[in-house]
């Protein structure tokens, strides 16, 4: 029966020959991690967040480990849109996985400018817009965090592309249905949620921050909980095709979220511990459905029972 169960799935218009991604920031620009896992198996690639320019992100120490989880504060550390058009998608555009750029902007301007800059470019899929980064026009407010601005942002790097819109919500939030209403009616194609949550971390022998930056974000098995509960009432209120994030180690986390309502998921801190993390969540897939009598995954999503 195993040959005969379909793993494949349609994220906005993205066919994806599985609902297994790596989630932005933890899988590099892929040639990486190319050693330890056969990208070709993968269902598609976030790469790195990537912003008009080069950044050197923000000092060390940028992580933390903690319990169940890691706090990180890189500070969105990239070589800049161009350089990886030039220098790492021809590596990329060899394997047959779909390639999905994570992109930012301390502007609505600067957002537009990047979704412009890659629109037409050949081997880039879909874009993924990270919406947790302040506006520096507003007074640092996080685009995530106010409906408004999330919809203005969004709208306007809709009209700059054609590629499927991915949009990356932000947990740190009262009510995540909100903004995902707002990016929705904004006209993103898909949400994949959720970002990581703030926090911090003290060494109560020097009584200073762990991190430089003070704070940073939390993600792994920790959020879980939170993300899980995230995607279930996001499900619910739009009708998008949604990515689970936040703490998925294995593959009975996958199902978890694809029961809550995600179709895909993106596999994250897990790829720091065991790099082929990913490619196990895959397989994992298969014996479920294979053991469950399943032949198409899709059947699992949003199939919460009350």
């Amino acid at each position: 029966m195993e040959n005969d169960i379909n793993l494949s799935v349609n994220i906005a218009g993205i066919k994806l020959k599985n609902p297994v991604m790596v989630a932005s920031g933890t899988f590099g620009y892929g040639e990486e991690y190319a050693k330890y896992i056969d990208l070709n198996k993968l269902g598609a690639i976030v790469v790195k967040g990537l912003s008009i320019t080069s950044r050197e992100g923000n000092p060390p120490p940028r992580i933390v480990e903690t319990s169940a989880g890691m706090l990180n504060s890189i500070g969105l550390q990239n070589i800049g849109i161009d350089s990886f058009i030039k220098e790492k998608l021809p590596f990329l555009k060899k394997f047959n996985t779909k390639v999905i750029v994570n992109f930012f902007g301390d502007s609505i301007d600067e957002y537009c400018e990047v979704a412009k800059r890659v629109d037409s470019v050949s081997g880039i899929h879909g874009l993924e817009m990270n919406i947790s980064c302040p506006n520096k026009k507003e007074g640092w407010l996080e685009f995530g965090t106010n409906p408004d601005l999330a919809f203005r942002v969004v709208s306007a790097v809709r009209k700059n592309t054609k590629l499927p819109l991915i949009v990356k919500l932000s947990p740190n939030v009262t009510d995540i249905t909100v903004i995902a209403k707002a990016v929705s009616d904004a006209g993103a194609d898909a949400v994949s949620l959720i970002n990581t949550l703030s926090g911090m971390a003290i060494d109560i022998k020097t009584r200073r921050p762990k991190l430089a930056n003070i704070i940073g974000g939390l993600s792994g098995p920790a959020i879980k909980p939170v993300a899980l509960k995230m995607v279930w009432q996001a499900a619910k209120t739009v009708k998008l095709p949604i990515i689970g994030i936040g703490g998925i180690m294995t593959h009975e986390d996958a199902v978890e979220f694809m029961i809550a309502g995600a179709s895909a998921v993106q596999v994250g801190t897990a790829n720091f511990i065991e790099p082929t993390s990913s490619e196990k969540i895959i397989d994992g897939l298969k014996l479920y459905c294979r053991q469950n009598c399943i032949r198409n995954i899709n059947k699992i999503v949003g199939s919460l029972n009350f």
